[in-house]
């Protein structure tokens, strides 16, 4: 009689794929919530059904809010809300809803690159299907499904796959320059902070196409068939994206040659591949209640870094294949320079382990095959450590959902907004209705995603000591009533701030829309 049992690796890959297609249609029956820099991507696809030019986001002028003024957004890339928008056309789906299908179908396009990536890198099937499911026990695996985060997502889609490509090429040819053309701009459409990895990626390709020669004129030959293309691609993405407007390589904050700006990118495969930066709501950038000292954050992340030098020395000198110990290397060394020096120029990068998720996903099957060569006392710590970090993810996961049925409100947009009851939001959407010519004020940029007939100004967000510069909330003019949505909390001096800076108006009221928000309103000029 025929054995019928599935192989190990087999049943792990279906129990991985069945839960995240699980975790995908919950999220579309009750969708996520959403970053801010995904909701400004989607203010610009506002902007672009209402008649504005491609990835241009329409505003009222702050020198006279009776007209409107366009800015080209090259802050992000055009992915997170193309591909939603994909989806909200062809299903016809609300904006929520097509997020969350990108979600669930990213996260499975990822899985998939991944695990074709690491059995073509040498590793064994049972090995692969184990690294996803090390990777779905991440807390930045399940982010999305409770709060959509746009390229991120889609860059974890797609990079296995490119990885994969990366592999294949044996030979120079047209097929070589044609793969190295259309990664770089699905890449980048995915997320612009691809660049980098691109760069590693195609040097990977240059060294594996070249080994075996010695003479320089080999060397720069196969170089050519890489370099054209990537050239090309590269300078289209300049001149028709990045070169329009401002980004985080714009703008330098000054020179910081401290030790912070280069532990962390030395500590990053332990930041990332275990979400040791995410269970510490942040050793310097941070998303929830701060738990770490600085003096503490500094003295942990430096033993981290020291023990991630440690793992990625152990990986390389275990792991037999020669293509995953060059490729980690390259892309650890290189992660090394490239954010050191950003850090180091304090660009608008910020200190998130996120930004180095592509190393901590590649040294996932090293590290498992690694601690498979050791005594079953080292296995047991290992399969506790990624315990502990499931259970918090789960955590995570199970206290965002009870947040999101529960707690968040939802409007015609279908995401799951975080700054406002339903009781206020319903009432927004009254005067939306109502209104064709209203300018509507809010405080963080998803909000003005449930506003269908009117313009919106979003602000940030006032702290209680008011250090603003108040040029920058200042909007000149007058151009019919004018609704702006605060929290209870500033009604006072914050209050104040912001209604001076419509100088253009006079004669405000409030309203309280309920126990947290208030709605100051005016339609008459000054």
């Amino acid at each position: 009689m025929p054995n019928t049992t599935l192989p190990a690796h087999r049943i792990i890959l279906l129990a991985v794929f069945v839960l995240v297609a699980a975790l995908g249609v919950i999220a579309i029956i009750t969708p996520a919530a959403i970053f801010p820099d995904a909701s400004w991507g989607f203010q610009v696809l506002r902007s672009m059904q209402m008649g504005g030019a491609f990835n241009n986001l329409i505003k009222p002028s702050q020198q006279n809010i009776a007209q409107n003024t366009t800015e080209f957004i090259s802050w992000w890339s055009p992915g997170q809300y193309l591909i939603p928008y994909f989806f909200k056309s062809v299903f016809g789906l609300n904006t929520g809803q097509a997020a969350s299908v990108t979600t669930m179908f990213c996260q499975l396009l990822g899985l998939a690159g991944f695990y074709t990536f690491f059995k073509k890198v040498g590793f064994t099937p049972l090995i692969s299907a184990l690294s996803l499911a090390v990777i779905i026990c991440q807390l930045v695996f399940f982010t999305p499904f409770i709060f959509y985060i746009g390229g991120e997502t889609l860059l974890f889609a797609f990079t296995g796959w490119f990885l994969y490509g990366c592999l294949t090429f044996k030979q120079p040819g047209w097929k070589l320059m044609l793969f190295v053309l259309l990664s770089g701009w699905i890449g980048f459409i995915c997320k612009s902070s691809f660049i980098w990895i691109y760069g590693v990626g195609l040097l990977f390709m240059w060294i594996q196409l070249s080994a075996g020669h010695t003479s320089a004129k080999s060397w720069l030959f196969k170089g050519f068939w890489i370099g054209i293309p990537a050239l090309v691609s590269v300078v289209v993405i300049s001149w028709l994206y990045l070169s329009k407007g401002i980004n985080p390589s714009s703008n330098s904050g000054g020179f910081d040659l401290s030790l912070k700006a280069i532990a962390f990118p030395l500590a990053s495969p332990i930041l990332a591949g275990f979400s040791v930066d995410d269970l510490v709501n942040g050793f310097f950038f941070h998303t929830d209640t701060v738990i770490l000292s600085p003096g503490w954050a500094m003295l942990i992340l430096i033993v981290i870094a020291i023990l991630s030098i440690a793992l990625v020395y152990a990986i390389c000198s275990s792991v037999p294949d020669k293509r995953y110990r060059t490729i980690i290397i390259l892309f650890y060394g290189i992660s090394l320079i490239f954010f050191g020096q950003a850090f180091m120029r304090k660009l608008d990068i910020s200190y998130e382990a996120r930004h180095f998720r592509i190393i901590g996903l590649m040294i996932t099957p090293g590290t498992l095959y690694l601690f498979s060569q050791y005594k079953m006392v080292y296995r047991v710590v290992l399969g506790l450590c990624i315990g502990v970090i499931a259970f918090f993810t789960v955590k995570f996961y199970v206290e965002g959902s009870y947040g999101l049925r529960h707690y968040t409100a939802y409007g015609t947009s279908g995401i799951g907004q975080q700054f406002i009851d339903q009781q206020s939001l319903d009432y927004i959407k009254l005067l939306d209705d109502k209104h064709k010519d209203a300018i509507f004020v809010f405080f963080s940029p998803d909000l003005g995603l449930e506003i269908r007939h009117n313009r919106i100004i979003t602000l940030e967000g006032l702290n209680k000591d008011i250090n603003i510069d108040f040029d920058q909330y200042q909007h000149k003019g007058h151009a019919g009533p004018i609704y702006i949505l605060m929290p209870h909390d500033y009604i006072g001096i914050r209050a104040n701030v912001i209604l001076k800076s419509f100088p253009g108006y006079k004669g405000f009221s409030l309203k309280e829309l309920s126990d947290n928000y208030v709605l100051y309103f005016a339609t008459e000029a000054r």
